[in-house]
């Protein structure tokens, strides 16, 4: 926004030239159609379910197969899956909701939030050989994903950070809990010990 330096007694005709450079500046802005915005709600579905679906899931392999090896190996086999299924979702719902936006681009943004969620919670598991401190990690990686997306949304569509952050968080981060347990759960269930 143009700076408001000048007294209106002084300058009366700048104040007026920068009121109006300010309401040319926010038209301009209004106008911008970033793609990605365009595309939110269906990077939001990949990623958000990626989140949910996949530290749930690790968590709960960790405690049922405890090698940071194979839990990343059935982590990967799963999430490129869900991420192949959530692309042909994503395409499946723009094409069905009959908006502007192409069906093969939704798909994709869906598809690829998910693969890139996919990485990152897995390299912990590539990275390290504790089965604790993989974990404890992946769990810190959700929340710095959840974070700078939440951001650039907030950012971007002029939304309330904390709300979104928080809701998102508590989501991913309870289902991982629950999940966690669920493995520990089976494992004693079914009485394998890796």
């Amino acid at each position: 926004m143009v700076l408001n330096l000048w007294k209106e007694d002084s300058i009366p005709e700048a104040l007026e030239i920068a009121e109006e450079e300010n309401r040319h500046e926010a038209q301009l802005i209004d106008m911008i159609e970033e793609q990605r915005l365009e595309y939110v709600g269906a990077m939001t579905l990949g990623l958000n379910d990626a989140l949910v679906e996949l530290s749930g899931s690790l968590a709960g392999f960790t405690l049922a197969l405890q090698d940071p090896k194979l839990v990343a190996m059935v982590g990967l086999i799963t999430g490129i899956a869900a991420s192949l299924s959530m692309g042909s979702t994503g395409y499946l719902a723009s094409k069905a909701e009959k908006t502007s936006r192409s069906p093969v681009k939704s798909g994709l943004y869906t598809g690829s939030a998910y693969i890139f969620t996919v990485a990152v919670l897995i390299l912990p598991y590539l990275l390290l050989s504790n089965v604790l401190i993989a974990p404890a990690v992946m769990i810190c990686n959700v929340i710095i994903v959840i974070l700078v997306f939440n951001f650039y949304i907030s950012v971007a569509q002029d939304l309330s950070f904390t709300k979104r952050f928080s809701e998102m968080a508590m989501l991913s981060i309870g289902i991982a809990a629950v999940s966690f347990g669920i493995g520990f759960l089976m494992r004693q269930v079914f009485g394998i010990d890796i």
